[in-house]
């Protein structure tokens, strides 16, 4: 079954174990062998190997993994290096640089945040090549809203940066006050301007950690 290879491993035990993930899984056989599907099988789950719960800090919640050749790795938002930066990373990295004074990363790839701590959870963890949303609602929604649930458990501090409808429809998921919720436009060209720019949540998120006498998360991107 799944290996993430850390605490995640115990934590989605019966997760893994229920019916709607064994018929998801069984879907997934069958689409990665007669489809090209992204990310690669190996890095699905790459939000969860790289941020481990007992370390986690934020989450930043996107909705389908980029369905073009060469980007998606399993990571919301970012893109592996070599790729183009996709649009809604653009507005991320000018905002970060209205806020923090960190200028844009010459690419797209988000590793260092995640290794930090940063948990980048896409809705959706699959997506056949060129077709947008191929894999909503096959099952994907039930298990990252499980994982939403187990990180609001957390008694860890968390901040949760919702940008978007989708995103902040995960707040009935979130009701534990050691937690701050974040919420914005999402960074899209099209809506960027409706409030994500200025939002100023990388400031705000590391004012709440440190208040709670946790590192604060350093958002340059290496």
């Amino acid at each position: 079954m799944v290996n993430i290879g850390n605490s995640w491993d115990e934590i989605l035990k019966e997760e893994f174990n229920k019916d709607y993930y064994l018929k998801l899984r069984e879907f997934l056989k069958g689409e990665y062998g007669k489809y090209t599907v992204y990310p690669p099988m190996n890095d699905i789950f790459n939000s969860l190997k790289y941020a481990d719960y007992s370390g986690l800090k934020a989450v930043i919640i996107g909705q389908d993994p980029y369905h073009e050749p060469g980007q998606a790795h399993g990571l919301a938002f970012s893109v592996k290096k070599g790729n183009r930066i996709p649009p809604s990373l653009q507005n991320i990295y000018k905002e970060l640089e209205s806020d923090l004074g960190i200028p844009p990363a010459g690419h797209g790839e988000l590793t260092a945040w995640a290794r930090q701590g940063v948990l980048l959870l896409n809705n959706a963890l699959t997506v056949r090549q060129g077709a947008a949303n191929s894999h909503r609602g096959k099952g994907w929604e039930q298990l990252t809203d499980a994982i939403i649930e187990k990180v609001n458990l957390k008694k860890e501090p968390v901040v949760y940066l919702l940008w978007g409808a989708n995103a902040r429809e995960k707040t009935k998921l979130i009701n534990n006050p050691n937690h701050l919720i974040l919420t914005a436009a999402h960074p899209s060209p099209l809506s960027a301007y409706n409030g994500f720019f200025g939002c100023r949540h990388f400031s705000k998120a590391n004012e709440f950690l440190k208040s709670k006498g946790v590192s604060e998360i350093d958002w340059r991107v290496e």
